[in-house]
């Protein structure tokens, strides 16, 4: 789905994340578009750094599918399995009662298992492979580039190209889908190896790529330390010798020196001073604006979401919640829990502080969702909510629809 035709860079659907019992990330939807902020908020342990981390291939995906610029780049089984199995329990409650349509029941069942495994093993394929077929894309769009002109040149400038086509080539083996996203982690501290120089993390990438030119990695680590507000000069230190805020300026030179089309920011102002915060959210807007950067926004803050945003996301128990722009969530908050999040953030006038009613949300008070279950549902035109009917007649009713 595109909103005013603009590019869907990432999408999510259906994402569950379980460990074990535990549903960390449970049917959770949503598009980013491209050169967009989306901002994904809620409490801690709502599944926010979960579906990051999900989104990056830390974790393998027990069930959904998430597409980056097309490509399905991670798949989950679990829940095709799932189906399999009723379809299974369905089969054989149709060969022990025996209705009159049973061999009719039996054989839709036994052709929508037989889907659902084509659909399994297309899914490991597009999990496991994503990288190689991005891969052999780039490499058939190389070729298509370089032959005519190699064809076409003569003596030294036919060798040149040959080797810079030959060179392109090698790199394009080793490139994979998934660097084009990168994230930027919560603690400055623990995601920085202290073993390893500024230079040595920041070039990491880089080499695991393929690139061997040392002199090229150097210059490009003191052109990215420069564009993050550190010189180069920095370049031959170890992490223990910085501020927090300065390591975490080095996390996001990692990140940005693979020149990705997407960052995920986990949390990246959170374990910093409030002053260091504007300047790494600055910092943030200024490299969205000069690499025509996409990003997931990660954050407890909702003042800086608001601030830093074009969409917000909120989460709760591993479910989103609600979805809208970030004026209009703000404006007309529908979800309970969206309600109390906004009341829950601190107002710099001392008296209108003193007045401030806090809005406590009671999910088992709240709702009754015994039989009328709730899915995620547009109220009105790209305001989305997670509701059951009378919800969203309620809700509706609230906006004069």
């Amino acid at each position: 789905m595109a909103e005013n035709n603009r590019e869907v860079l990432l999408k999510v659907e259906n994402l569950c994340q379980y460990f074990g019992p535990t549903k960390a990330v449970d049917d959770v939807s949503f598009d980013i578009y491209k050169g967009e902020v989306f901002g994904l908020v809620g409490e801690s342990g709502c599944g926010k750094t979960t579906t990051g981390r999900s989104i990056i291939k830390i974790y393998d995906i027990t069930a959904g599918s998430i597409y980056f610029k097309g490509q399905r780049i991670c798949a989950g089984i679990q829940g095709y399995k799932n189906e399999i199995t009723l379809c299974k329990q369905e089969i054989k409650k149709l060969k022990a009662e025996r209705p009159a349509d049973a061999e009719e029941k039996i054989a839709m069942c036994n052709k929508r298992i037989a889907d659902l495994k084509a659909e399994i093993d297309k899914a490991k394929h597009d999990h496991k492979n994503c990288d190689k077929d991005y891969a052999d894309r780039l490499i058939k769009e190389l070729e298509a580039k370089y032959q005519p002109l190699i064809a076409a040149a003569n003596g030294d400038e036919k060798a040149k190209l040959q080797k810079q086509y030959a060179e392109e080539v090698r790199i394009a083996k080793k490139t994979k889908l998934v660097t084009q996203i990168q994230m930027i982690f919560q603690d400055p501290i623990a995601s920085l190896n202290p073993r390893m120089t500024v230079r040595e993390i920041i070039s990491e990438g880089l080499v695991i790529n393929g690139i061997t030119d040392q002199a090229y990695i150097d210059e490009k680590v003191y052109e990215i330390l420069e564009l993050v507000g550190l010189v180069r000069e920095h370049a031959g230190r170890y992490p223990h010798e910085f501020s927090g805020g300065q390591r975490q300026r080095i996390g996001v030179a990692r990140a940005v020196i693979m020149n990705p089309e997407m960052l995920i920011a986990d949390e990246p102002i959170s374990a910093l001073d409030v002053s260091i915060q504007a300047q790494v959210i600055n910092l943030l807007n200024e490299l969205r604006d000069r690499l025509n950067l996409t990003i997931l926004f990660i954050a407890h803050d909702l003042s800086v979401v608001k601030y830093f945003s074009d969409r917000i996301g909120v989460m709760y128990f591993g479910h989103m919640v609600e979805l809208a722009e970030s004026d209009e969530l703000f404006e007309n908050p529908l979800h309970p829990y969206t309600k109390s999040l906004l009341s829950a953030i601190p107002l710099p006038d001392p008296q209108s502080e003193k007045n401030r009613t806090r809005i406590v949300y009671n999910s088992l008070l709240e709702h009754d969702y015994s039989v009328d279950k709730p899915t995620l549902r547009e109220i009105k035109p790209g305001h989305f909510v997670r509701c059951n009917d009378a919800e969203e007649k309620r809700y509706k009713e609230a906006l004069g629809l």
